[in-house]
């Protein structure tokens, strides 16, 4: 173990030591798993709980074991971190993703006629109120890349566009054509009350649809996902509405949220196909009727398959 490792382990104690990375309990966050990494060779730190991270070293022991700063600074040599593909950031957040609306964009208010009328009657089919399209700040593409699809937006905290849907209100054959960008959003957080009920659903329609639900836009939900870590920063429990034939999805992200100390429970979808089908005063009730998921439930659902 290397002098650096050392000082490492007497700053921070409890430790495990896994290929190139000693990790550690987070000072910031205090989770109680070992869930700050520690690369020396790559001289960064990064907890993969509450996002707290930094591409020096020295400034995580300074400011929070500042006891073993002098040592650490005898011996230590900040590294060029050019040369690796990902870098943290000292400021202790990822660069925040901003994008720009189509150029052919165009709201749904005003007269009702033409394209915006088909837009609007493919989105009155599907249960969304003007009132939904007003919050929501949806709107249409008549032409250009995204022609004849209504415009789902994500707004940041900040109120910056993050990402956007765009949903086919034609017979297109490609339902979704969404922006070349990561999907790696907290969708719409501008919106989102993080001191009531959080809801997790699949799509931006089940979103729109239910008070407080984040859709995941992606096939699963993982620990380095923006949304997993705001959940857990938020140390309340979540509820599951995933579609009917998701139940290994909605175990495995249970699961992995119960590893962090966050209790899940499970709102039944069937007999709809997802969210988006089920009226709104029948999901209220069953949110309210929703069990949390236990190792049971994983059991169980082993078994059957």
């Amino acid at each position: 173990m290397s002098d650096k490792a050392q000082i490492l382990k007497k700053a921070f104690g409890r430790h495990w030591v896994t290929n190139d990375e000693l990790l550690f309990q987070c000072p910031k966050c205090n989770h109680e798993k070992l869930k700050m990494s520690v690369n020396v060779e790559k001289n960064a730190f990064k907890c993969w709980v509450c996002g707290f991270s930094g591409n020096k070293i020295s400034y995580l022991i300074k400011r929070y074991a500042p006891e073993h700063y002098t040592e650490w600074s005898s011996i230590a040599e900040e590294i060029d971190l050019s040369q690796y593909e990902f870098i943290f950031r000292e400021d202790h957040e990822e660069p925040p993703q901003v994008i720009k609306f189509p150029e052919e964009f165009k709201t749904l208010t005003g007269r009702k006629t033409g394209d915006k009328l088909k837009a609007l009657k493919y989105l009155y089919s599907r249960d969304i109120t003007d009132l939904d399209i007003l919050k929501w700040k949806i709107g249409f593409c008549d032409f250009g890349e995204y022609a004849g699809r209504v415009i789902v937006p994500s707004f940041s905290t900040k109120g910056q566009l993050n990402y956007f849907i765009a949903r086919s209100y034609t017979d297109d054959f490609m339902k979704y054509k969404n922006p070349r960008v990561s999907k790696d959003v907290v969708f719409n957080d501008l919106n989102i009350d993080w001191d009531d009920d959080i809801v997790i659903v699949e799509g931006a329609f089940d979103a729109i649809k239910h008070k407080n639900t984040i859709p995941l836009l992606g096939s699963t939900l993982r620990e380095t996902h923006s949304l997993f870590q705001k959940v857990c920063q938020n140390k309340k429990e979540v509820y599951l509405a995933l579609d009917t034939d998701a139940k290994d999805k909605e175990l495995i992200i249970s699961k992995r949220f119960k590893e962090y100390g966050i209790a899940t429970r499970s709102i039944e979808i069937s007999p709809y196909e997802d969210a988006a089908e089920m009226p709104r005063d029948e999901f209220l009730q069953r949110k309210q009727n929703a069990d949390f998921i236990t190792d049971l439930d994983y059991l169980h659902y082993k078994l059957d398959f």
